[in-house]
């Protein structure tokens, strides 16, 4: 499963907000209840560990763990059973004073399904399962290539990442006549061949053992893709795996870019479509209807609270608060907001424009 943008946002901001916690001693408590795991276990559980906290001797040690687990019971049964993905649950003395106390609780139900079991006592709450949500495990394979040079990478997300490239030496067409040109025409057609053998051999060692991978997008020369993949170059396996192809005009990282922006309906569900789509239309528009957009952020805002806000277009680089603060407003007139991603060109042109952009209803007079 790949997260959208807002899913990543609110889930760094949880782990952020809880790794900046520290305790003094191993008295933080984490709880990772899998998806379909039976919430009145965990809890009795802890009850039972509440008992074992009454042979720790430090007294503000014992005191706190066994608040922390009280505070936690009380929270967990609220729920009537575990939720669909699971639980994700912590709990801990978070004065900055020693003596003093107050026990926080949180709990997130996080955007892919637990798998794991946890209850551990620690100075700093467990993230780390949390934190590996946040890394891309679904890629593409993208692989432009042409008669002379071909290039393999891997679209994890929304970046593309070069894995491999390779030349071949086939040689250009000679003027030569006779047994000259038939003798050129034979090598050059070796060359191509052992050049497309090249391609698929790298082919089946970069993608085939990827266990991650979803497909494959092969882009070039409609004439030369096609005859690439009439011949027996590729085992069956890999063939398998290419989704589609497309006919593009560079190669190199030109044409892996080429080979993204044209592969729109092959990569329909993934969020770095929709994203360019989406700043797409904004870039249009103000080359178009500059009165159906605005940027920056008092602009914005102010078009927020008159209400003529469509969609809001947040850069993931903006501050934490500044994106609360036009999720908030967006709410009251019920604007869709949208965060982009710094991963591709346009959300880099959002982030160079001010990182805060609005698509409106209707036309308005700036």
């Amino acid at each position: 499963m790949v997260l959208s943008t807002k899913q990543k946002f609110e889930l760094k901001k949880f782990v952020k907000e809880l790794s900046q916690y520290r305790g003094r001693h191993t008295e933080l408590v984490s709880v990772y209840i899998p998806q379909g795991y039976d919430m009145n276990k965990i809890i009795n559980h802890l009850s039972q560990e509440q008992g074992t906290a009454t042979n720790i001797k430090s007294t503000s040690t014992r005191k706190n763990v066994i608040d922390a687990l009280e505070r936690m019971i009380q929270h967990l049964r609220l729920y009537k059973k575990t939720p669909e993905n699971g639980l994700a649950a912590f709990a801990g003395n978070v004065a900055e004073r020693e003596g003093q106390s107050d026990v926080k609780v949180w709990s997130l139900e996080p955007p892919i399904p637990l798998k794991v079991r946890i209850y551990r006592c620690d100075k700093a709450f467990v993230l780390e399962h949390l934190d590996g949500m946040l890394e891309h495990k679904e890629v593409y394979g993208l692989v432009v290539l042409d008669r002379r040079d071909a290039t393999l990478a891997y679209l994890k997300g929304k970046t593309i990442i070069p894995l491999v490239k390779t030349h071949s030496e086939v040689p250009g067409k000679t003027k030569a006549g006779g047994q000259s040109a038939q003798r050129f025409a034979r090598i050059r057609e070796g060359a191509k061949k052992d050049h497309f053998k090249k391609i698929a051999e790298h082919m089946k060692t970069q993608f085939l053992e990827n266990k991650n991978l979803k497909g494959i997008i092969i882009g070039g020369p409609g004439i030369t893709v096609t005859h690439f993949l009439g011949k027996d170059y590729l085992t069956g396996d890999i063939k398998k795996k290419i989704i589609g192809t497309k006919d593009l005009s560079y190669t190199g990282e030109f044409g892996l870019q080429e080979l993204l922006d044209k592969s729109h309906d092959l990569l329909a569900k993934e969020e770095v479509i929709s994203e360019k789509k989406i700043m797409g239309k904004f870039f249009e528009l103000l080359a178009k209807t500059p009165g159906k957009v605005s940027y920056g952020e008092k602009e914005v805002m102010a078009n927020l609270k008159m209400g003529v806000v469509e969609k809001v277009l947040l850069s993931e680089s903006l501050e934490e608060e500044k994106i609360e603060e036009f999720e908030k407003q967006a709410e009251t007139t019920g604007s869709e907001v949208v965060l982009i991603s710094t991963e591709t060109r346009e959300g880099v042109q959002l982030k160079e424009i001010g990182k805060i952009a609005a698509i409106l209803r209707y036309e308005v007079n700036q």
